[in-house]
């Protein structure tokens, strides 16, 4: 037989192969290799220590079935922990400050369209981004590039109409208002302006979650596109005002809890139940095991975050009870069940994560800050870095973690230094006690703030 002959064989041989490049054999049938689904559950205003598995005061049966299915990570932190820093960050992967949005999104009703705020009590007065600039390249937008159809719901607080979730990306969006929270999460949800209509569907009786988790359900069952798709479930929840659902509240008062806080349990209740409702219907629709989940807060809860020091309110956002949040990731067939990772990591790490998910790549985005966490969902580790912190309402204002180690700045020229791997309440201030590792961050914070923060 002739060279050629054999090569023209080899040839017809290896053709099926090749054009079944993306296949499987799978017991014994093939079928094609599908680029995986993902679901963000992005909540607001949830604790680190509100979750059942941390916490038994909270009932949180799915989030915690969530954590034995999949990846904790037990150091997960906001780089601008408030509501609409932290929503940009995690949709471009960048420091909200290096966009000049160092506080949440603060419309005056006489110049609706200005493109900045002051906080009366900022003691710098620094100017802060009123929304997201379309010119930003987001998740949406990158994802969309690997053929996904992205659809969003629930709460943007990004930019008013015009500068909504479809003018970044997203195919479709549901519950969209240009609200940062609502009036009350029953019926009719909001004090006043709804562009979208979305009030004009429901009734007296209505429960805010409930309706929003409805809109999630019904995408999932009625989803017929070839395309994988990402689903974004931004909830209003568990933000004030504490008003829980009433069955819930009930069984949280009867169980001993009073006042807010029992609301505030309630909320968690009916936020884990849209938790289980997601889950479920990707279960019966039968795309579970190829669909990747994550969820995540926005910063830390309003309420007691102990044995975090700090929280939402009360001038210390950047200690742990204000900037460490929960993080739940599960990706079948990559991350092992009830694994933690104690790594420090930021949500500006979750951009080049979808990125290199949709794509089977590595992320190259250059304009980014964050890093995929891919090799952490696969059990291994990366690069040491300095994670960095910035925020404009009080004194505190700047951070940064280093491993274990955890520097704050006040604009007073105050300094704290904790050890938080040892001391997770942050009660023993090393400041001023000869460590060297003191002198390394205060160099290191402020050759970032020469960098990355904008000029006012």
């Amino acid at each position: 037989m002739s060279k050629i002959v054999r090569v023209v064989l080899v040839f017809f041989i290896l053709l099926p192969i090749l054009a079944c490049k993306e296949k499987v054999e799978k017991k014994g049938k093939v079928a094609e290799v599908k680029k995986p689904n993902i679901v963000l559950l992005f909540v607001d205003d949830y604790g680190w220590s509100d979750v059942g598995y941390r916490n038994p005061i909270f009932n949180t049966p799915n989030l915690n079935k969530l954590k034995e299915d999949g990846l904790d990570f037990s150091r997960a932190y906001i780089p601008t922990p408030t509501c609409s820093p932290s929503r940009l960050s995690i949709l471009t992967g960048k420091e909200a400050i290096r966009l000049g949005m160092p506080r949440h999104i603060s419309i005056d009703p006489k110049d609706p369209d200005a493109e900045y705020n002051l906080w009366p009590t900022d003691p710098v007065q620094r100017p802060s981004r009123n929304y997201l600039p379309l010119e930003e390249v987001t998740y949406a937008e990158r994802l969309k590039e690997y053929g996904y159809y992205n659809y969003f719901v629930g709460k943007w607080h990004l930019g008013h109409k015009g500068r909504y979730p479809k003018d970044q990306g997203f195919d479709a969006e549901f519950g969209t208002t240009d609200h940062g929270h609502p009036k009350s999460y029953y019926y009719p949800f909001f004090k006043d302006g709804d562009p979208n209509g979305f009030m004009k569907n429901y009734k007296e009786g209505d429960y805010l979650t409930d309706v929003l988790t409805d809109g999630a359900v019904d995408f999932i069952k009625t989803y017929d596109k070839e395309n994988p798709f990402m689903l974004s479930f931004w909830y209003y929840s568990v933000h004030g005002p504490s008003i829980g659902r009433k069955d819930l509240l009930k069984k949280h008062q009867d169980a001993g809890l009073e006042g807010k806080y029992a609301h505030h349990a309630a909320m968690v209740e009916a936020m884990d139940e849209s938790v289980g409702r997601v889950r479920k219907a990707l279960e019966e629709k039968g795309i579970a095991d190829n669909t990747v989940i994550l969820a995540i807060s926005d910063q830390g809860g309003a309420y007691t975050n102990a044995p975090l020091s700090g929280g939402k309110k009360g001038g210390n956002t950047l200690g742990e009870g204000g900037a460490r949040v929960p993080f739940i990731a599960y990706y079948p067939g990559v991350t092992k069940a009830n694994a933690v990772c104690e790594i420090p990591i930021q949500t500006i790490d979750v951009y080049p994560t979808l990125v290199e998910i949709a794509s089977g790549e590595k992320c190259t985005d250059k304009q980014i800050n964050g890093v995929s966490l891919m090799p952490l969902l696969q059990g291994k580790t990366i690069a040491k870095r300095n994670l960095y912190f910035f925020r404009s309402y009080e004194d505190q204002y700047a951070a940064v973690i280093a491993g274990d180690w955890k520097l704050i700045k006040y604009h007073s020229g105050k300094f704290q230094l904790f050890n938080v791997a040892k001391d997770i309440s942050e009660k023993d201030d090393l400041i001023g006690k000869g460590l060297a590792i003191e002198e390394q961050l205060k160099t290191d914070i402020a050759a970032w703030e020469k960098e990355a923060v904008p000029e006012y």
